[in-house]
């Protein structure tokens, strides 16, 4: 299984910057990066970079990571726009870019830039002709398609990606839409979950692949979750009775071990660590290196 980073978008990008340099020398494999302009709260005055801007930095001074988005929200780039800058950023890399893309959920962010929100039904409608755009531009050397939503008319992308196929992931754990979008085109697929999540949604992504005809391992899964990591049994013991916003792996570095070969064991490819509840500074590199050494073996 491989282990990957996802910075709070909120640091400064030359803090991003060192953070994923550290990642790369100290064994990690990938880095991932939200799509989000602003935060989901009420004060929206937090400083928060551009994603692919950012990704477009990190991909050109680092040098072996993957780099992806978790993921971009499809209703705020066109998707044959968002499928020029993927290409691009491909070469900058060297062909190392996950596109991450999802039908969009974070109303502030929509309401102040004047984007249309739509239902959630139009979203994931939209999601699904923004796939095949996507893959018809990167797969054709001129693309054709008439959409509800989208149309291409003899359209080009050049250059095509370093890598054939580009890999795209779907975020989302949505069982009867989301997860037939992703039976039918991703190479990647991402949600937040414990083991048990992840096993019953693989299941049910599996029968989708087995109704369209796909081979399920085509499609690689990846997994995110909070993570908790300390020696510190009362920190721990609150922290397991904490109502927390998001699934989490809680306990020693021998614990979160033994969790994460669970995870592995349901089929997961990649573990991801947003470092949101890692501290600041020394604190936050302290538990990442232990966690890559001790927890991942590298």
């Amino acid at each position: 299984m491989q282990f990957s980073l996802w910075p709070n978008p909120t640091q400064p990008y030359q803090d991003v910057l060192e953070l994923a340099g550290h990642a790369e020398a100290t064994g990690w494999d990938g880095f991932w990066y939200a799509d989000h302009f602003m935060p989901n709260a009420p004060d929206t005055s937090t400083p928060w970079p551009e994603a692919w801007m950012t990704l477009a930095g990190v991909g050109a001074v680092v040098p072996r990571l993957r780099l992806g988005t978790l993921v971009t929200g499809n209703t705020y780039r066109h998707p044959a726009v968002l499928a020029k800058m993927a290409a691009t950023l491909d070469h900058i890399t060297s062909g190392r870019v996950v596109l991450g893309l999802g039908s969009g959920w974070q109303e502030n962010e929509h309401r102040q830039y004047g984007i249309p929100f739509y239902t959630v039904r139009e979203r994931l409608e939209r999601l699904e002709e923004a796939c095949a755009v996507i893959k018809a531009l990167f797969g054709e050397s001129k693309a054709d398609f008439a959409g509800r939503f989208y149309q291409l008319e003899h359209a080009s992308l050049e250059p095509k990606p370093v890598q054939q196929p580009l890999p795209l992931l779907i975020g989302g754990g949505g069982e009867k839409r989301t997860l037939r979008i992703t039976a039918r085109f991703a190479d990647a697929w991402n949600v937040w979950g414990d083991v048990a999540t992840l096993r019953r949604k693989m299941e049910i992504l599996d029968g989708h692949c087995a109704e369209l005809g796909r081979d399920p391992k085509a499609i690689r899964r990846t997994a995110v979750a909070l993570l908790f990591m300390s020696e510190d049994g009362q920190f721990l013991e609150r922290m397991r009775n904490t109502e927390l916003p998001q699934p989490a792996v809680i306990g020693t570095p021998e614990e979160v071990r033994e969790t994460l070969d669970d995870y592995e064991s349901a089929g997961v490819d990649e573990f991801i660590v947003p470092d949101f509840t890692l501290g600041q500074g020394r604190e936050k590199i302290g538990i990442l290196d232990r966690f890559i050494k001790e927890v991942a073996g590298r």
